[in-house]
């Protein structure tokens, strides 16, 4: 893709916009469709798209595959943490009404960070499922 100047300028051009409507998803979700899995999803497309476009050494740089194993850890910590939580404020797990002064606020509170661990979690196993197809190596079989 090295002399497509074109393509990789619009490429450019266009994936601040993804990553924008990726957080558009995140937080208007509780409002409308959308949220944590289709935010991240949104997310790791603008990468692969990255990828596709500057190739995966260039997109492994820009988002290392330590980080992306990291993503899929740190999700499910924020999410399962939203559940302590609950349960050392008095609540049950994922009772989201005590983690603030007001039922509505602690419901909202709730919902967001768990929103949050999702998105974090699927857009690192959406990247980590593309560097592991993306990086294979052809066999001597194979071709």
């Amino acid at each position: 893709m090295r002399g497509f100047l074109v393509l990789r300028v619009v490429a450019k051009l266009l994936m601040p916009f993804m990553l924008l409507f990726a957080l558009y998803v995140q937080f208007h979700g509780d409002f409308s469709p959308g949220g944590g899995f289709q935010a991240g999803v949104i997310f790791a497309a603008t990468v692969i798209f990255y990828a596709l476009i500057f190739g995966l050494p260039a997109a492994r740089q820009l988002v290392p595959e330590a980080l992306v194993e990291t993503m899929v850890a740190l999700g499910v910590l924020v999410y399962a943490g939203v559940g302590v939580a609950g349960l050392l404020l008095g609540g049950n797990y994922l009772d989201y009404f005590v983690l603030a002064h007001s039922p509505v606020h602690g419901q909202e509170r709730g919902i967001f960070w768990v929103e949050v661990g999702v998105a974090i979690t699927v857009s690192g196993v959406m990247l980590k499922i593309f560097y592991m197809f993306a990086g294979r190596q052809r066999s001597a079989e194979d071709e």
